[in-house]
């Protein structure tokens, strides 16, 4: 696999080529991290004047997103998420297309996010666009970037309107101990997980290396969106499957917690999640994007990685 990345030099445009054949990808990471100013450059501060991510920050807005966690927190518990995981696993709400989906998503403001307050489809193509600047030849990585957050759409009256808290935000493993890295870790106290002897222990119910395709993750946008491509047979690579679900698991892939529950195929798929977070979350701003000029493109990789119609 070559990842070419664009590297300017003084006039002229040159490119860093990395073949992970012959290095690794952490490597190729590291060059994009030291030569990127060609491409995609994140800022230092979000739509709001802030740091992103900056969840102690006094406005109104941080403390809308405090509140959206303290609920999050007490209300994701192991059986809540194994009840959602088997009715939403029906897939019985809607069929349409991707793009669809897309389009709903023009109503949807995730409450949880301290950094936007645009509507999701912004979101979508903005850091879709971003990733297509920099990885050109990774198309997959592209419609991942798109799709990653259309699970959203449980938001709405047709499927359920849910509430923010079970649609939204960082996601944590159930079933063992909470880290003390998931933001607000003051309100995991009050789950009813927290004192439960089973889920106690670092491995809880899992054993360790067990792989976290088989980890209870607490329910959302991250999840859905996973059971939908999977089960309507796409052939995204699992990285872009990865991607999908733990693209909010922000203990793994920010605080380098849960590892010891990954096995060799997680480890690989996470290098792939670390270079996307860069997007996802720095690309957030209020720069609009021309949806009619690039939706072709975007048209193209739906018809080839994803039936015409899926189920919902």
């Amino acid at each position: 696999m070559t990842i070419v990345i664009d590297q300017p030099s003084l006039g002229e445009e040159k490119k860093i080529t990395c073949n992970t054949n012959d290095v690794t990808l952490d490597e190729c990471i590291l060059v994009h991290e030291i030569g990127s100013n060609g491409g995609f450059d994140a800022p230092e501060i979000n739509a709001f004047g802030n740091s992103f991510r900056d969840y102690n920050v006094e406005n109104e807005r941080q403390k809308s997103v405090e509140e959206f966690y303290r609920l999050n927190h007490i209300n994701q518990s192991y059986d809540f998420v194994k009840r959602m995981r088997e009715e939403y696993g029906k897939l019985d709400k809607v069929e349409m297309s991707i793009w669809e989906c897309c389009e709903l998503l023009n109503d949807v403001v995730d409450d949880s996010d301290p950094d936007l307050d645009e509507p999701q489809i912004e979101h979508l193509l903005q850091t879709a666009e971003a990733i297509r600047k920099d990885y050109p030849d990774e198309d997959w990585l592209h419609l991942t970037a798109l799709i990653h957050d259309l699970g959203k759409v449980l938001l709405l009256p047709v499927f359920g309107a849910l509430p923010q808290w079970a649609v939204v935000g960082d996601t944590f493993p159930l079933g063992c101990r909470f880290d003390e890295s998931i933001v607000h870790y003051k309100y995991m106290k009050d789950n009813p997980d927290y004192n439960n002897p089973l889920y106690k222990s670092k491995n809880g119910v899992y054993s360790e290396g067990c792989g976290l395709e088989n980890v209870m993750i607490s329910w959302g946008h991250d999840d859905y969106m996973y059971m939908v491509a999977k089960e309507n047979g796409t052939t995204l690579p699992s990285a872009g499957l990865f991607v999908i679900r733990f693209h909010s698991f922000y203990p793994l892939h920010r605080s380098g917690a849960y590892k010891h529950l990954m096995n060799k195929e997680d480890a690989e798929n996470l290098k792939w999640l670390q270079i996307f977070n860069k997007y996802d979350l720095y690309s957030k701003s209020k720069v609009r994007v021309d949806v009619e000029k690039v939706k072709p493109y975007y048209m193209s990789l739906i018809q080839k990685y994803f039936p015409a119609k899926l189920r919902w």
